[in-house]
């Protein structure tokens, strides 16, 4: 038992031979360690400096931050060759009945059945909606052969004499049109043969009249100016108790004479009240609006189109009128653009703000045409997946797609005024991740910094301490002058 005391206590001193940290007995620490007050000045700021820092290290390690880096999408062409589209636009000025929504790409293909995924709502000139707009479920049949005998009795209108005959009759239904255009050259025959059906079935009643205003005539000018007319013909309904800011209704049923005098007549059992005053009519009840008071249109829609550069175009078109352009106003306002599926409410959360920014750039952006000036607007889009890893790391990461954008105006003269969304889905993707301390590197960060600050300060302590024994040294040879 002797033996095996022995040999531990023989192991204990061999142990005590690889000490690191060797201690002063304490018997001797008075007489070799001497405490000095540059010293003690010193060790509080090495105190102050080293809590500092491992403040900022153990915030550093709670703090979460985000890594990114660039891939190739290489998405298979069978199943992931398409993206979704969300768009919504509001155009003050242009009407849901010449509202025209096409998409096509650089590859030659060209979406024919886009009008099935497109909405739109009529706006009146204070941009409150009005209704849907629905596309007619049967073509109009506007009457191209018709001939008037007689002279024209209709009102002939010009900017002098507008307002006395407006205010003269309870209404007054006008046909604004131009003498090159097509269009209005069926319809003059058209119109002045129900102008005298009127007048003979209302025979001595002013409360209806029927006129017309030429806009290329230098005496209606203003006149036409003034109710924005930017498409031929335009038949416009205007009322004894107008104000400026009354709204007018416009005609875009058949133009064929039993519909419009049909159409007429209702007016007359307004004012006999034998129907209800509203500005939205469908005189002959077959579910198409014949007229309404709307002037502008929001156009809203959802489309899957080809992973490759391609633009969707809006502007008028119609196959019963001719247009002005140098008249024809697409000021716009986005008020949604976004590329790919809606995001759900925890996406939101989840992504960055400025992923989240990416996402809808142009939303809530307005853009304007010179007044009397044909003006294209293009938007330049550039498309990029973004794919988010949550800070959890066990689901699966959040897809978007942000974009970046240019717009510019196109001023020309025999420009046809358009909306133009250029896009181009680039073919990488970008991976955010969340990016968090390990905590072995914040443990040696920890002991970095305390053993850092410790030899460095003693560094400076020794310094010091040379320093001052030379100086005093000096001072006792009698050489510090």
């Amino acid at each position: 038992c002797g033996r095996g005391d022995n040999t531990a206590m023989s192991l204990l001193q061999s142990l005590k031979s690889v000490d690191f940290y060797r201690k002063l007995k304490k018997d001797l620490q008075q007489e070799l360690t001497e405490a000095s007050l540059p010293g003690a000045a010193l060790s509080v700021v090495a105190a102050i400096v080293m809590l500092g820092l491992i403040f900022a290290e153990f915030n550093s390690y709670l703090t979460v931050g985000t890594e990114s880096k660039v891939i190739m999408d290489h998405f298979d062409s069978s199943t992931d060759d398409t993206l979704q589209v969300n768009f919504n636009v509001t155009f003050p000025h242009l009407k849901c009945d010449y509202a025209s929504v096409d998409a096509t790409n650089f590859m030659g293909t060209h979406d024919a059945g886009l009008s099935a995924r497109v909405s739109k709502i009529r706006l009146d000139k204070e941009g409150r909606q009005i209704n849907k707009f629905e596309e007619r479920t049967k073509p109009l049949n506007h009457a191209t052969e018709e001939k008037h005998d007689g002279p024209a009795t209709s009102l002939v209108l010009t900017s002098d004499s507008f307002e006395a005959a407006h205010h003269k009759h309870d209404v007054m239904i006008v046909n604004f049109y131009a003498p090159w255009c097509h269009w209005c050259q069926k319809l003059e025959p058209v119109w002045e043969k129900s102008t005298k059906q009127l007048s003979e079935k209302f025979p001595g009643d002013e409360r209806l009249q029927m006129g017309k205003v030429d806009c290329t005539a230098k005496t209606s000018e203003s006149l036409c100016i003034k109710n924005r007319i930017d498409a031929f013909p335009t038949i416009l309904v205007f009322r004894k108790d107008d104000t400026g800011s009354s709204l007018h209704e416009s005609y875009h049923g058949e133009r064929s004479v039993p519909a419009i005098t049909g159409w007429a007549e209702h007016f007359v059992a307004q004012l006999k009240n034998n129907a209800p005053k509203a500005r939205v009519v469908d005189a002959d009840k077959d579910g198409n609006v014949d007229s309404h008071h709307g002037v502008g249109c929001m156009v809203s829609g959802l489309l899957h189109v080809q992973r490759a550069p391609g633009m969707l175009v809006m502007q008028a078109v119609s196959e019963g009128h001719d247009f002005n352009w140098e008249t024809m106003d697409v000021s716009h306002t986005v008020n949604h653009l976004s590329f790919g599926p809606f995001l759900s409410e925890r996406a939101w959360t989840v992504l960055p703000p400025h992923i989240a920014a990416a996402v809808g750039s142009l939303d809530d952006h307005q853009f304007s045409s010179d007044q009397h000036i044909p003006t294209t607007h293009e938007h330049y889009v550039k498309v990029v997946r973004h794919e988010v890893t949550p800070t959890s790391g066990k689901k699966d990461p959040i897809v978007s797609y942000g974009y970046v954008s240019h717009s510019n105006n196109i001023q020309k003269v025999g420009e046809v005024p358009t909306l133009r969304l250029n896009y181009d889905i680039l073919p990488i993707i970008v991976q955010y991740s969340a990016k968090k301390q390990a905590f072995y590197h914040f443990i040696t960060n920890l002991c970095a910094i305390i053993g850092g600050v410790f030899t460095v300060a003693g560094i400076v302590a020794s310094v010091v301490d040379k320093g001052l024994a030379t100086l005093k040294k000096k001072q006792e040879l009698g050489k510090l002058g």
